[in-house]
């Protein structure tokens, strides 16, 4: 139990990693951020799934639009609007707004797949959708009436979409492939989806203006730890602690985020995040939260 918990702590701490390195990385632009990590990770994957997926290639030729998809909304864009909207917005608002996910999930798989919600949790999807909504208007009823959000805020919708669009289709089709072989091939197919956007880039704004010695420590970080260790680790702690208690670790996710871009940024933390993490978060507990049935 200890070591599973240990293990989800990680995993925290790496995410967070990912959206304070993203930060700190702004002088790169977001699709040649997230090519070089994807690439970065599909290098490290060639062990322990290249193998794998060539000899079960015939099973994922057979489903190869549902993990297309899968691909393309879980490992090729996911990251990339995070990096996105890292060029605009604070990595506070960001770890934030990437909280609302388990409710913006569970609200698309009662309209999609007719899955039934109780009263308590549509009320945990308001108040998560409060909470973000709190954070995006730094509490103001004035930019809320006005529409003045950050545009950072607003790109980070599409990494909710992009999550909760995978998640739908991880619970349909995931179990079908082995989960190393799966990854590399999401990674491999994700670097040559991104490559003419990274090239995209390249060419309309030049080579980046950034200092490449510094930027390819954060770049091997965000290949390695959060695009394969923090995987391993998850896997590991879920097998312990089963899926409904290690994701509630992941509501630590905005208070570890904060704190390590107050220290590490030197971003100024403001009470609209505060009070909006601590909103969301209990939204998210209201709409995954189960009680536990009680033995005859």
């Amino acid at each position: 139990m200890i070591r599973g918990s240990i293990f989800m702590v990680l995993v925290v701490l790496f995410y967070a990693g990912n959206i304070i390195t993203g930060k700190a990385l702004n002088d790169l632009p977001p699709f040649t951020i997230a090519w070089i990590r994807l690439s970065l990770a599909a290098l490290l994957l060639i062990p322990l799934g290249a193998g794998r997926a060539w000899r079960e290639r015939r099973l994922f030729l057979t489903y190869k639009w549902p993990f297309f998809w899968m691909t393309l909304s879980g490992v090729t864009f996911f990251n990339t609007f995070i990096y996105g909207s890292l060029q605009y917005t604070s990595a506070a608002n960001v770890s934030v707004l990437e909280t609302v996910i388990p409710a913006v999930t569970i609200t698309a798989a009662a309209l999609i797949l007719k899955e039934t919600l109780k009263p308590r949790q549509w009320a945990g999807v308001v108040v998560s959708l409060a909470g973000a909504l709190y954070v995006i208007t730094e509490g103001s009823v004035e930019r809320l009436l006005a529409m003045d959000w950050n545009p950072g805020d607003l790109i980070m919708i599409g990494a909710i979409v992009c999550w909760s669009v995978y998640s739908l289709l991880v619970r349909r089709y995931m179990y079908l492939f082995p989960a190393f072989a799966a990854l590399f091939i999401m990674n491999v197919l994700s670097v040559i989806v991104l490559f003419p956007f990274a090239a995209g880039e390249w060419l309309i704004g030049g080579v980046p203006d950034a200092d490449w010695g510094a930027s390819w420590g954060g770049l091997l970080y965000l290949g390695i730890f959060p695009s394969v260790v923090a995987l391993l680790l998850f896997n590991r702690a879920v097998g312990i602690l089963g899926a409904g208690r290690a994701s509630v670790f992941l509501n630590l996710l905005p208070p570890a985020t904060i704190a390590g871009a107050w220290l590490l940024l030197g971003e100024t933390i403001v009470l609209p995040q505060i009070i909006g993490a601590f909103i969301v978060i209990s939204g998210v507990i209201m709409t995954t939260w189960k009680k536990k049935e009680t033995a005859n």
